[in-house]
């Protein structure tokens, strides 16, 4: 399944040859940037409101950076995966063994910083009430418990269905992957201390909220987020401005873990293991 979604990924890319390079002209444009929000309420798979099971704490963490795989526009609740109007799709390779998300080539950004800026001209004309959005990486700063010390650390997690990584970094820590990850593969190092690791959340355990389930359903263990405009994005062809479309996403106690001490303090020494690392929902906005 995992193959076949980034495969029919891949096909429709090829409609757009420029889908995932940015453009100069004096056109109309299209930009697409992320803002996070703590406050937004936390979804389930459903898009329903979710609350903290019995036995897990969670937090919500602050972001530093995010980056995502796919972008699409669904002009009603009945518009399956992929038939909408696609803008956005990333590089992806084979180096791995199995076709994945090249997350070198990867556009990771900050809060408000330009995501994707392309000809307006490419959303197709008509109206939208859904946005689709597979998110592949999060960066943020989470809090941890160790040895009855409370640090602050950084957390590199990669949420796309399949990974490619070489290396990264996370601070003067390095991690040599060269190889493909699942979705829900981590990395961790505490703020100027010299302690890392890393590891995988369970199989289908990262949260990707999709109020769309029952009409137009995604595939198990991807990450293409749903959320609906809170008033239809209309697009005529005839625009002179920009249109400026925010991805708010909810961070509302996203960071999520199996406690061994119900003190909800994430402690990984003593074996609290990372059970949820998924964004809890998405509201489009935009500004014409």
């Amino acid at each position: 399944m995992k193959k076949l979604l980034l495969i029919a990924l891949s096909g429709l890319c090829l409609l757009f040859s420029s889908c995932s390079k940015e453009e100069s002209t004096d056109e109309p444009m299209l930009i697409i940037k992320f803002k996070f929000d703590p406050n937004q309420v936390r979804l389930n798979n459903l898009g329903q409101p979710a609350t903290i099971p019995a036995g897990h704490a969670a937090q919500s963490p602050q972001f530093n950076q995010i980056s995502a795989h796919y972008v699409e526009f669904a002009p009603n609740a009945n518009t399956q995966l992929g038939s909408g109007s696609v803008v956005y799709h990333a590089p992806e390779t084979v180096l791995g063994g199995s076709t994945a998300i090249d997350f070198d080539q990867a556009k990771v950004v900050t809060e408000g910083e330009t995501f994707l800026k392309i000809p307006l001209s490419q959303l197709n004309s008509g109206t939208y009430e859904w946005l689709r959005v597979s998110l592949s990486y999060q960066n943020y700063q989470i809090n941890i418990r160790h040895q009855n010390v409370d640090y602050q650390g950084t957390l590199a997690s990669f949420i796309g269905i399949n990974n490619y990584i070489s290396s990264f970094s996370i601070g003067n820590n390095f991690f040599d992957i060269n190889g493909n990850r699942p979705q829900g593969f981590w990395a961790f190092a505490i703020n100027n201390q010299p302690y890392s690791a890393s590891g995988q959340a369970p199989a289908n355990a990262t949260t990707v909220p999709n109020p769309l389930a029952s009409t137009s359903p995604i595939p198990a263990g991807s990450c293409v987020v749903t959320g609906k405009f809170p008033t239809n994005l209309i697009i005529t062809g005839s625009e002179k401005n920009d249109v400026v479309v925010t991805l708010n996403l909810s961070i509302n106690n996203s960071f999520e873990w199996q406690e061994v001490t119900s003190d909800g303090k994430f402690e990984p020494s003593i074996g609290e293991n990372v059970v949820d690392m998924g964004i809890r929902g998405l509201i489009p906005t935009f500004v014409k």
